[in-house]
């Protein structure tokens, strides 16, 4: 009877070799060829999950050569299938208007007790080994996983979530369309306070906000590189790079004007405006922030602080391409181009865009 069954599938006459194959299964439902004919009706019947268990059980138990080529082939035809969809959903994703923007896809991290699962799931999504999949998938802050079309991203984006995979995608241009003034010192401060600050253009003027508009605090540190003449290991002087310093960074997020004021430890004029820090003259820059930073905690006792940059920035200082195209509206001293400015204000901008929707 296999044999009927081989020629109703070389005949494509499928009803004729579901027929046969049902009263095989009573018979010897264990037979490998009984079981290889199954896998391949679930697979002209678009069954693909059930075609891909009988055809990797057939794998593992089967030691005949032919049946284990031709779950092979089975296999082989079946990624091909989905590479297929996939490849023709992320066409139709990337031709919708906007969708060929340039953009970013961040994970969001998951408990230990999860990631198994998450990570079994993610692997089949994207197409990884579980091994690397488990790697990727962050347990604190945020990984940025992906750049590209924003369409494209959206699509893997939308499969991750359904299955149960925290992530979120925004464009470069998004990130772009935010205000940033650059405070130089607050000048009064009751219900409403008031900063002295530069436009994006340079102009000093001033802002006048209720403290309830700030929704979130983004801290972070950025390093200050210095060239410094050392010895290698032979004695010999050589010219190094390292970092000698870091300033600190705090963002207000006012979504509601669509605008962050950013303050820094070497841009704030804390002798100026709103006696904040008593003997302010005579202290470090460093104390100075800290009791700036402290003055800051009582106003906003609510307010979640993000400071998970630093984790943050080591998944994308890489990314020359993408942060190149990303102004970082921060001013310190360089004397030569780094790529931790401008992931500093793509971290702090996508908390402002994720904290939006």
């Amino acid at each position: 009877m296999i044999e009927q069954v081989a020629i109703a599938f070389e005949h494509k006459d499928y009803q004729t070799a579901a027929k046969l194959l049902k009263q095989l299964l009573l018979e010897s439902p264990e037979h490998p060829w009984v079981q290889y004919y199954l896998g391949r009706l679930h697979e002209v019947s678009e069954k693909r999950q059930d075609a891909e268990k009988v055809y990797r059980q057939l794998l593992r138990d089967t030691r005949n050569n032919r049946i284990v080529t031709l779950a092979r082939q089975g296999l082989r035809r079946l990624q091909e299938m989905e590479l297929e969809e996939r490849q023709r959903a992320i066409s139709q994703a990337t031709a919708q208007e906007n969708n060929t923007e340039p953009g970013v896809l961040v994970l969001e991290p998951l408990s230990n007790e999860l990631k198994t699962e998450a990570s079994r799931k993610f692997a089949q999504i994207m197409q990884l080994d579980p091994y690397t999949a488990r790697l990727l998938l962050p347990s604190r802050g945020w990984r940025l996983y992906r750049t590209g079309q924003v369409g494209e991203l959206k699509f893997y984006g939308k499969q991750l979530q359904q299955a149960g995979i925290p992530c979120f995608w925004a464009t470069i241009a998004q990130i772009q369309q935010i205000q940033v003034y650059q405070v130089k010192h607050f000048q009064e401060s009751t219900s409403q306070a008031t900063v002295v600050c530069r436009n994006e253009k340079n102009q000093l003027g001033s802002l006048t906000f209720d403290w309830s508009e700030v929704t979130a605090r983004v801290v972070g540190l950025l390093p200050i590189f210095e060239e410094v003449v050392d010895r290698d290991v032979r004695g010999k002087l050589e010219r190094k790079t390292q970092t000698q310093d870091y300033a600190q960074f705090c963002d207000f997020h006012l979504p509601g004007r669509r605008c962050i004021l950013r303050f820094d430890d070497n841009g704030y004029e804390f002798q100026q405006g709103l006696e904040i820090i008593p003997q302010a003259s005579q202290n470090t820059i460093r104390i100075n922030w800290n009791s700036l930073s402290s003055w800051i905690d009582q106003q906003l006792p609510q307010v979640k602080i993000w400071s998970d940059f630093t984790s943050f920035a080591d998944t994308i200082l890489d990314q020359t391409e993408m942060l190149g195209n990303i102004k970082s509206h921060i001013h310190l001293f360089r004397r030569e181009q780094t790529n931790w400015d401008s992931a500093f204000h793509l971290y702090s901008g996508l908390v402002f865009i994720k904290d939006a929707d």
